[in-house]
């Protein structure tokens, strides 16, 4: 199969399918029938070609519109989120201006937002709308000269003075005629707007005056205004996603471990995807929604790792998942020690039936025994000697892993890579977590994810990306659906709060963060002596603080012990089993587990918590006392009511913390100084609350208060 589209190494030579040209083209807001070779294909779409005597400003201006992303590719949102509609916009002197949205949905259905105008003299227009449809959808904005604001406003400043009292009678009659004279609206407003014209030309100022003030008719302009002046922007796509590309708990596990069986001499018997699948009730229990299995394929025995990353493997070590490949296969196959794609298939099925979807790892890199490795040695780099080199990571070094090469064969290379997901996603896989992709062109993922996505609109990718913050946001601007990110590493208290800011804020029209605690990579010296305090500390905030999050097993048992000198756990689960005692270790109380319910019991009952763009920060005393709330207002949530949530944490694991901390209530629509109720999430106590409180936050007993702000009688 040969891929399609622009050549993720720049010498693809395939035509590209019309279907692919429709795609970009649609995701960019272009004609398909203007595109005519790949070289067509729009990259800045929010910017105009820089044409002679074309003006980049219209009548009435409207600049830095969004959602937008940098360099022009398509914003996200998913179904149900929260979106934002801004744009900035005036006009010259003091007459009155309006802004719209004009959305269209995928099925082709325009509706008008109004936007207003906030108070603090930036001249930026904004609304909130939640995006109810899957699909391409497509959005402008609107300007226009408000004739009935202008006049009314003038009216009421001149008429009051004295001044211009007959003029201004006479210029609002004949607004209103003109208004009443658009014979397709309502015949009673019509009829209304031509009463109130007679009245202000056969009375005195005070009629015209009584006309300004009227709240009904102002309305009436509102909701469709007389203008004689109309600006627009060129369309726009916003990409909206399926819920789960931007809402969910994921659970990380190693199918092997699920299982797995200790003989009295020592020796572990690889558990499969059959008694993996046991599992998944009590991940299910916990409020999980993806269960994510790290790579399942056959795994190279040549420079085998050991325990504990050791050169040297004995007999037993199983070796890493990540050094796919082997005599049995290689991408498309599944490690004999699992089972058979039968089985796999059963895995997945038993998810959905414990409402779960499985994620699988996307490793593209070989292991020294991978079929690719013979079939198609152009795929990877030959050194001088005509050895082939290894995968680093400096000073890192992986032997047991080749890593791919898009200079020599980017179509072989692509159309491969397509065969590999196409192949799982028959299999009924519709999420991906992608290793290392900033190890591969860029370009190649956005031709991979716009074409898989081309297919079928519901499959998911995550970038495991802990790279330069530029390369992380331009992997999620090219198509993928969430991130990794630097949350695992933020655990202070002004870390966390420029961090999460940054996230909810900067970045959020394109790159939407999954808040792992900890992954089998990365065990932060935060986790590693932060006690069990920093365990329950970091969940709490990861699953509040951010829609998506995610815990890889072991977490609930405090695993927090080192290999010396790195971040990762001794005795990794990269290579080797890991035979756990989950029952016995929650009947001891000896788990994580309770909370983790209790935090994804939380997140199901409250919408505050499934958006992203709602993240605000408060303030403290305490520089260890992190505050912040999530509020939704009523439009959105579904039952009538705001919901509303503060959350407030010592981050220092390792003592007591008494402080005061400081609410900008208003946020809720609470003004500042009234009192209302909070009720501890975690623990059920009920406190009055204003927008200056004193808290205690012992790390060892209660770190963490999630309240919900009660509604007021």
């Amino acid at each position: 199969m040969t891929p399609t589209g622009d050549a993720p190494g720049g010498t693809l030579s395939a035509t590209p399918s019309a279907r692919y040209i429709r795609d970009v083209a649609a995701r960019a807001g272009t004609r398909s029938s203007a595109l005519r070779s790949p070289s067509q294909i729009p990259t800045r779409a929010l910017v105009d070609p820089d044409v002679p005597g074309r003006l980049r400003t219209t009548r009435i201006p409207l600049l830095e519109p969004s959602p937008a992303v940098p360099g022009g590719f398509v914003p996200k949102a998913f179904v149900g989120e929260v979106v934002p509609f801004r744009v900035v916009s005036f006009r010259e002197g003091h007459d009155r201006i309006g802004v719209h949205v004009r959305l269209t949905s995928p099925s082709g259905e325009e509706s008008l937002h109004r936007l207003a105008l906030r108070n603090d003299g930036t001249d930026v227009w904004s609304t909130d709308i939640a995006l109810d449809v899957q699909g391409s959808w497509l959005f402008r904005f609107e300007a226009f000269s408000d004739d009935f604001a202008t006049w009314a406003h003038a009216a009421a400043l001149k008429i009051a003075a004295g001044v211009d009292v007959p003029v201004m009678a006479a210029l609002g009659a004949d607004l209103l005629s003109r208004a009443a004279g658009e014979k397709d609206r309502p015949a009673a407003q019509r009829k209304r707007l031509l009463a109130d014209a007679v009245a202000m030309r056969d009375g005195d100022g005070a009629a015209a005056l009584a006309v300004a003030a009227d709240a009904a008719l102002a309305q009436i302009f509102s909701d469709r205004p007389v203008t004689t002046l109309r600006s627009a922007t060129p369309e726009r796509v916003l990409a909206v996603d399926r819920v789960a590309a931007g809402v969910g708990a994921w659970y990380e596990f190693f199918p092997r471990s699920e299982g797995a069986r200790r003989s009295k001499d020592g020796s572990v018997k690889s558990g499969t995807l059959r008694t993996a699948a046991k599992r998944l009730p009590e991940v299910a229990a916990m409020g999980f929604d993806v269960a994510y299995l790290v790579p399942i394929h056959p795994i190279g025995t040549t420079n085998r790792k050991g325990r504990n990353n050791t050169l040297v493997a004995d007999a037993a070590d199983p070796g890493s998942p990540y050094a796919i490949g082997a005599a049995e296969g290689g991408h498309d196959a599944i490690h004999p020690d699992l089972g058979t794609a039968q089985d796999f298939r059963a895995f997945v099925r038993a998810a959905r039936k414990e409402g779960l979807e499985v994620a699988l790892d996307l490793a593209l890199q070989a292991s020294p025994d991978h079929p690719w490795v013979t079939e198609h040695p152009e795929w990877f780099t030959t050194l001088p000697d005509g050895t082939i080199a290894y995968a680093e990571n400096p000073p890192k070094k992986y032997q047991d892993i080749y890593p791919l090469n898009f200079d020599n064969d980017p179509e072989g290379i692509s159309a491969e890579m397509l065969r590999v997901v196409q192949h799982w996603v028959a299999q009924g896989v519709k999420i991906f977590r992608v290793d290392n992709p900033h190890t591969k062109p860029l370009q190649f993922w956005e031709w991979l994810i716009a074409t898989v996505n081309a297919a079928d609109p519901d499959v998911i990718f995550l970038a495991e990306a802990f790279t330069r913050p530029a390369v992380m946001r331009a992997l999620a601007a090219v198509g993928f659906q969430q991130s990794y990110s630097y949350f695992t590493w933020r655990n202070t208290k002004a870390e966390l709060e420029e961090f999460l800011t940054s996230v909810s804020q900067e970045t959020s029209d394109y790159m939407r963060p999954n808040l792992f605690v900890n992954t089998h990579d990365i065990l932060t010296e935060y986790l590693q002596f932060g006690g069990r305090a920093a365990y329950r500390i970091r969940a709490c905030i990861a699953a509040t603080a951010g829609p998506v999050y995610g815990v890889y097993a072991g977490y609930e048992l405090f695993e927090n012990v080192a290999r010396p000198g790195s971040e990762e756990n001794i005795d990794n689960e990269k290579y080797e089993y890991k035979v756990r005692d989950w029952n016995g270790a929650e009947a001891r109380g000896d788990s994580l587990a309770p909370l983790l319910r209790r935090l994804n019991g939380i997140r199901a009952a409250h919408p505050a918590l499934r958006q992203l763009r709602n993240f605000s920060a408060h303030w403290s005393d305490d520089d260890a006392v992190l505050v912040y709330s999530k509020h939704l207002d009523s439009a959105f949530t579904g039952t009538g009511k705001a919901d509303t949530i503060i959350v407030v944490a010592n981050v220092d694991p390792h003592s007591v913390r008494e402080t005061t901390v400081h609410l900008d209530t208003t946020q809720w629509n609470v003004p500042l100084g009234a009192s209302f109720e909070v009720e501890d999430l975690l623990t059920g106590a009920v406190w009055t609350w204003s927008d200056h409180n004193y808290v205690r936050l012992d790390a060892f007993a209660e770190p963490v208060h999630i309240l919900k702000v009660r509604e007021r009688s």
